[in-house]
């Protein structure tokens, strides 16, 4: 194997700025625990790697094929490998993917980036395809969300009825549509010009796919969400980018997605935020004593809490 030396490096993870294909090819074959892919989605958008984001259909989807055959060789079996683009490529690749990997999940994410395109529906929702290697995942324990509450009282948007007792106190079963993924727009948290994936989503993903020391391979490493969503939650990762100066920036600052990653721990795997049920006081709506909702622990969510792992991580 080619020895390559990475442009960052952590206790937990390394990242190198090379092709994406040159890195995956320096890797033992079934190293991985969990591949996640967030590729250019060809556009014609301008990349400070200078790459070219408009190629005919053929030669973007052979690229793709490309590098997606690299990341089958590298996971595990029982590895999860998720692919994160807009529908129209995932339907060609999804079906490539078939006949190396067994299918689980069609994810549809409702993201409004885009303004509306004259003549077409409204663009409002990524594709993210979940396959694993072989039969079942050897890692799978996907996040609970609390239950939509009115964001004005607090009261929640279904009527549970005389099934409140039964309600996990944990929230809600996490479905194959994701509606709660914010897009990045907060200068505090959007690193690059280019669209950048959401701590939240990432979070998401490496929580039900990965367990603390699992691998973790992103060989689009974009703003490097995946890369502080590992880092963070005491997983070991690697990646790449063409240019990783935004990378190098963010973990530089690290400190700011721990103490987002935090909000987003305390606002998962529980059946009412703290947001929700001091609206409910605000407005005169107790919650119902029906519903059982003890404070979730770190084994409840599948994962080390982030003040658990302080040995494991450095902050930049």
């Amino acid at each position: 194997m080619m020895t390559m030396i990475p442009i960052l490096e952590t206790p937990l993870g390394r990242l190198y700025e090379a092709d994406c294909v040159t890195v995956m090819k320096s890797l033992e074959t079934e190293t991985v625990d969990l591949a996640f892919a967030d590729p250019p989605f060809n556009l014609g958008k301008e990349y400070t790697s200078g790459i070219n984001d408009d190629l005919s259909e053929d030669r973007y989807l052979d690229w793709c094929q490309a590098w997606l055959l690299e990341m089958v060789r590298v996971l595990k079996p029982g590895g999860s490998l998720f692919l994160w683009n807009l529908p129209k490529w995932n339907l060609p690749l999804g079906s490539m993917l078939r006949e190396h990997l067994t299918f689980r999940h069609w994810i549809t994410v409702d993201i409004k980036y885009s303004l509306p395109i004259p003549q077409r529906l409204y663009p409002s929702n990524y594709s993210l395809l979940y396959f694993v290697k072989g039969a079942r995942p050897a890692i799978f324990h996907p996040d609970r969300i609390p239950t939509p509450c009115c964001r004005h009282c607090g009261g929640e948007l279904r009527d549970y009825g005389g099934y409140k007792s039964k309600m996990n106190p944990l929230g809600v079963n996490l479905s194959d549509v994701w509606t709660d993924i914010p897009p990045v727009r907060h200068a505090k948290y959007k690193r690059r010009g280019a669209n950048a994936l959401a701590l939240k989503l990432m979070d998401r993903v490496v929580s039900m796919a990965s367990d603390p020391g699992s691998l973790v391979l992103d060989p689009f490493g974009g703003s490097g969400t995946t890369y502080a969503a590992a880092e963070l939650t005491g997983r070991r990762w690697i990646g790449s980018e063409l240019d990783c100066s935004a990378i190098v920036e963010r973990f530089d600052r690290l400190e700011d997605d721990r103490s987002h990653l935090k909000e987003i721990h305390q606002n998962k795997n529980t059946l009412f935020t703290e947001t929700d049920l001091a609206r409910r006081r605000k407005s005169g709506k107790p919650l119902p004593k029906e519903y059982r909702i003890p404070q979730p622990t770190a084994a409840d969510c599948g994962c080390s809490s982030l003040d658990d792992q302080s040995d494991f991580f450095a902050a930049g």
